[in-house]
């Protein structure tokens, strides 16, 4: 005891006097009608406190309810002699007591027991109230024999269950279960010590324990220590020590362990016997526990004086120390420890606040006693916190940088890092500021500053063991207890790159495990076995990233994995088709790798192209391997390139280049015959690509034609560009191509198989090669000769055009057309006979008609047929006589009677033409169509004047419907 540390960490709150005041005790000692003689001094016989209240029993039977500052309250007299025992129970408002009543017969016992409800009180006379008894009940019995009683204790149970065990002085302890305010209840007597001991002990003290379903009962004499099993019927004893203890040095734990105060020591006890043991000196009056310490009054046997000590047994102190005069009772309410002296004296301790009692012990460096101190009652992590760091500046103050860290650590999630690592920046402590931030990371409350920071102390240190540890840890990267980025950024900055590789393949950071690899380890073939193993999204990502890195080393092995990835061979997929080949990777998103490696670029487009024939992107594809194979020299595509960004230049800006390289001639001369070999074979690649993606059966190709005939002709493709013309039915542009290289063989040759209307040519093509050779101004004979063959025959130019068209050439003499002028006049003077000979008939033809009409309006008309013309028999009157010389009956003719009907028919259809004539006069596309589709256009027209359709003309000032409609006729 003598070398625990003593400190003051309780207070005295009040001293007062428990007392009932003389006229209460005088209106008490009336109610029982002065029975008894009025004492000068009562005795405090017992007391017990809760529920915020502290219950006083004397000796003339009265009961005393005290409130906060032991202040009185009310006082009733529950028995009539003395009050020996009483206990507050705490789940009801309850009050039990045991105490001497009047003795109504020899064979009855004075003794009873009685329970109020102190919620209930009821008036025993105008000035007084007390409250209600709800239960009485004789405690001795003839199968309970009555004995001195010794120690009293209640348990609450589920209320209104209550189990009463009270300790006699010859071994034995009586219990009481049950409800007492309804008399239900059960009685049983526990034997401490056996009966044929003649030298009986009295029970000292009693405890209840409460574990899971079963009760126990601690049981104590001055002898022996005893347990017994509730639970089992009969209850089962057990001896757990063979020493015990006198009265009122029993006290309970709240761990619900034992405790027994004896002059060497104070004993602990469980369940299954003796535990701790303390040596404390002195003969212990009273024992008993608050909040976890162990209260002590104790009688020093040399001085006779009495000190009250109250132990903390886990940090080994003593906590207060106090002399007081001599202690009856101990008692705990209102957060206070309260002690009552026999001189009915009274003094409140109380517990001082966690902050005063640190403070007195950072006032004397004792940070361990505080550490501990808050630590055992269980003080909140941040103060907790808040005294480690305490002690840790104290340790660093005195240069104890290991052990200021350890206190450091300890703070943890609580304390600012920063605060920490401020103070072992310096060089010389870098072992520390590594353990703290090792601590850090563990805890998981790294930032990314604190792991560069500890990276850099391992590679400053050159520890590889502890970097392994902390890197290579499957705990540290599955719970991410650092950033993983910051990690590979150190790692790579000192050059430890397989710890910066292990981090990044372990987080699946494949962007970073590749850099490491091309960028600062240059292992190509690795980083293509690395990519290939992952999946396709991740893997294309990764080769957009560095893909110009591994086609510039390793182009055939990249390729091999682009096609994987673009084709089904990199996907387990069993069939084939358009939404599945729409999900896999486009070669267009690939395309910008190949910046600088146009041959390999071609290379991974025709192994595409062979292998995928309906790709979403084959225009695209397609577009690209005809600005390879067209180019004069092989460089990355310059018109559908991508950006930096990924856009495609557009077409306008195509233009653009197109004049400005034909400007500026930029067309690439010959450097070498393998130049010279392979720009042909890739001519001969972009030829068949053309005939190839366009084909006979569709409408349009699978590239762009507008991008193809720039290509074209900024690379003097003449080959393309005559398919493209052709395709796209541009026949003059197709002969204007031969025209430009003066290829006359060619010409000739595209006109024979173009110009044949019979095969859906356009005949007009050999007006545009006449007018080529009549502008050439150099002899071409031969040419023109055979060019006017097919003008001659297909009858495409009047003479007179083809006159003045090769007029235009001074090298032509007239022999070349001499022929064909011959012919043609021949055939003109045929054509004039054939016109004469059908003017003259026609003009026969018109005087007759005009003779018929004149006759038909002068002269009269007789009609002499004698048969009537439709049903052949004599005419009779009434009959019907038509201009045409036609009579019928008049009930042949029926209801129409104003035209005849053998003439109907014709004369209908006459009119019926002449309506749909006059229709088509207003059909103006149809008239031009047909002008324009003719041979010979004039003619057409002449036969729309032939026909009367466009002759009618307006009067201008005329009225009338007739001029009007005239008008509208002729609105041509």
């Amino acid at each position: 005891m003598y070398q625990w540390r003593k400190f003051e960490f309780f207070e005295d709150k009040y001293a007062a006097k428990c007392d009932i005041p003389e006229d209460e005790d005088d209106d008490v000692d009336d109610d029982v009608n002065n029975k008894k003689k009025k004492k000068t001094e009562k005795k405090i016989e017992c007391c017990s406190s809760g529920r915020g209240k502290v219950v006083t029993g004397f000796d003339d039977g009265t009961v005393c309810l005290l409130d906060r500052g032991l202040k009185f309250n009310f006082a009733f007299q529950p028995h009539s002699s003395s009050v020996l025992f009483l206990q507050q129970l705490k789940q009801r408002n309850f009050l039990v007591t045991i105490g001497e009543d009047e003795q109504l017969s020899p064979q009855q016992s004075a003794l009873c027991l009685k329970v109020f409800d102190l919620d209930k009180m009821q008036s025993e006379s105008s000035s007084k109230a007390s409250p209600d008894c709800v239960g009485i009940l004789r405690i001795f019995t003839n199968q309970f024999p009555e004995a001195k009683i010794t120690s009293f204790l209640v348990l609450e149970e589920v209320p209104p269950i209550l189990l009463i065990a009270i300790g006699l002085d010859n071994g034995s302890i009586y219990c009481i279960k049950g409800d007492i305010a309804r008399e239900r209840i059960t009685r049983f007597k526990l034997q401490v010590e056996n009966h044929l001991d003649k030298a009986l002990s009295s029970i000292t003290g009693l405890g209840f324990r409460v574990d899971g379903q079963s009760l126990l009962l601690f049981a104590v004499t001055p002898n022996s220590v005893s347990l017994f099993s509730l639970h089992d019927q009969p209850p089962r004893r057990q001896t757990l020590d063979q020493i015990g203890c006198g009265i009122n040095s029993v006290a309970m734990s709240d761990r619900s362990e034992f405790i027994i105060g004896r002059p060497e020591a104070v004993y602990f006890y469980e369940v299954d016997g003796r535990g701790p043991c303390w040596a404390f000196e002195g003969e212990k009056k009273l024992l008993g526990w608050f909040r976890g310490y162990l209260l002590c009054v104790i009688a020093d046997q040399r001085t006779g004086k009495h000190t009250f000590n109250i132990y903390d047994l886990k940090n080994r102190l003593i906590a207060h120390s106090v002399l007081v005069k001599e202690v009856s009772h101990m008692l705990y309410e209102w957060g206070n420890i309260i002690l009552i002296m026999t001189d009915k004296s009274a003094l409140c301790i109380g517990e001082k606040d966690m902050e005063s009692k640190l403070d007195m012990l950072f006032k004397k460096n004792l940070y361990n006693v505080a550490i501990n101190l808050v630590q055992t009652q269980q003080a909140d992590a941040a103060a907790t916190a808040e005294v480690l760091r305490k002690y840790g500046d104290h340790l660093y103050s005195k240069q104890d940088y290991d052990e200021a860290m350890a206190q450091y650590i300890l703070t943890i999630g609580h304390l600012e890092p920063s605060y920490v690592i401020q103070k072992f920046l310096d060089a010389q402590r870098i072992y520390n500021l590594t353990n703290y931030l090792e601590r850090l990371h563990e805890k998981g409350l790294a930032s990314k500053d604190h792991t560069t920071l500890l990276l850099n102390c391992y590679t400053k240190l050159k520890d590889v063991e502890k970097l392994n540890l902390f890197i290579k840890s499957d705990d540290s990267i599955g719970e991410l207890k650092f950033d993983v980025e910051t990690a590979i950024r150190v790692c790579r900055a000192a050059n430890y790159h397989e710890h910066a590789m292990y981090v990044a393949k372990k987080a699946g950071r494949h962007e970073w495990y590749l850099k490491i690899l091309l960028e600062d380890l240059g292992s190509y073939e690795e980083a293509l076995e690395y990519i290939s193993s992952l999946e396709s999204s991740q893997a294309g990502m990764t080769i957009k990233e560095y893909g110009k890195i591994l086609i510039e080393h390793k182009p055939v092995e990249t390729i091999q994995i682009l096609i994987r990835l673009c084709t089904e061979d990199g996907n387990k997929r069993g069939d084939s088709n358009g939404v599945y080949v729409s999900m896999l990777p486009s070669p267009v998103d690939f395309l910008s790798i190949f910046i600088h490696h146009p041959e390999s670029l071609m290379d991974f487009l025709e192994k595409y192209t062979n292998k995928v024939k309906d790709s979403p992107a084959q225009v695209e594809i397609h577009n690209t391997l005809l600005e390879l194979y067209i180019s004069n020299e092989l460089n990355f595509p310059s018109i559908s390139q991508v950006s930096e960004d990924g856009d495609y230049l557009n077409l306008a800006s195509a233009k653009t280049m197109i004049l400005s390289a034909q400007s500026n001639g930029t067309t690439a001369d010959h450097k070498s015959s393998e130049e010279g070999r392979n720009r042909l074979e890739r001519r001969e690649k972009g030829l068949r690509l053309l005939k190839n993606a366009w084909p006979p059966e569709t409408e349009h190709p699978q590239y762009d034609v507008d991008l193809a005939i720039i290509l074209c002709e900024m690379n003097a493709f003449k080959d393309g560009l005559l398919y493209l013309y052709e395709k796209m039915k541009l026949y003059k542009e197709v002969i204007a191509c031969f025209m430009q290289t003066h290829d006359h063989e060619g010409l000739i040759a595209c006109c024979k198989r173009l110009g044949d209307s019979v095969k859906g040519g356009d005949p007009s093509l050999w007006a545009d090669v006449l007018k080529y050779f009549g502008e050439l101004g150099e002899d071409c004979s031969k040419e023109v000769k055979e060019v006017l063959t097919y003008i001659e025959r297909d009858d495409i130019l009047p003479p007179i055009i083809v006159l003045q068209t090769l007029s235009r050439n001074p090298c032509l003499t007239l022999s070349v057309i001499k022929d064909y002028i011959a012919r043609k006049l021949e055939q003109e003077s045929k054509m004039i006979e054939v016109d004469r000979q059908a003017i003259e008939k026609y003009q026969e033809d018109t005087l007759a008609m005009r003779k018929e009409i004149q006759d038909l309006r002068t002269n009269a008309r007789i009609f002499q047929l004698s048969k009537c013309t439709a049903c052949t028999f004599t005419l009779d009157l009434p009959a019907v006589h038509f201009m045409c010389m036609h009579s019928f009956h008049l009930r042949c003719l029926g209801d129409n009677e104003k035209e005849c009907p053998e003439c109907a028919p014709e004369y209908r259809s006459v009119l019926e033409m002449k309506r749909n004539l006059e229709q088509n006069s207003k059909d103006q596309d149809r008239f031009f169509q047909q002008v324009k589709n003719s041979k010979d256009g004039f003619s057409v027209i002449a036969e729309y004047f032939g026909k009367g359709i466009i002759s009618k003309t307006s009067n201008g000032s005329a009225s009338g419907l007739r001029s009007g409609n005239a008008s509208s006729s002729s609105g041509f």
